[in-house]
């Protein structure tokens, strides 16, 4: 079963898309969460699953990608990043392997390579 979105997809491209013309600048604080859980929703509904969980403090976290899920406590795969770099790689204008390497994404486990699911758009 996809996800439950909490982000009207309308809402969500809006905000992203005045994300993408802003360049990242000095946006409300608002356009920024709903850009952020909006791609997050995406990447989740295009890799349901619930064996990494994704994080972007402090607008949201979500559980993808298949394999095996986690109950309880801190899951084994990872991945955490801020909003300026999650858009970034959500709309292409980041690599994860630049994002891996300049230390903007933090990762663990040997499932938390998002690299086959970004971009998303």
């Amino acid at each position: 079963m996809p996800p439950r979105r909490r982000v009207d997809p309308a809402a969500g491209a809006q905000a992203l898309a005045a994300w993408v013309a802003a360049d990242g600048a000095d946006l409300p604080r608002q356009t920024t969460a709903t850009a952020v859980r909006y791609t997050l929703e995406e990447l989740a509904a295009r890799a349901p699953g619930r064996s990494v969980e994704v994080r972007v403090p402090p607008f949201g976290a979500v559980q993808c990608i298949e394999g095996p899920r986690h109950t309880r406590g801190t899951p084994t795969n990872v991945v955490e990043t801020d909003a300026g770099t999650w858009l970034a790689l959500a709309t292409g204008g980041l690599t994860w392997h630049e994002a891996e390497g300049s230390g903007a994404v933090r990762r663990s486990g040997i499932r938390a390579d998002l690299s086959a699911h970004l971009p998303l758009l």
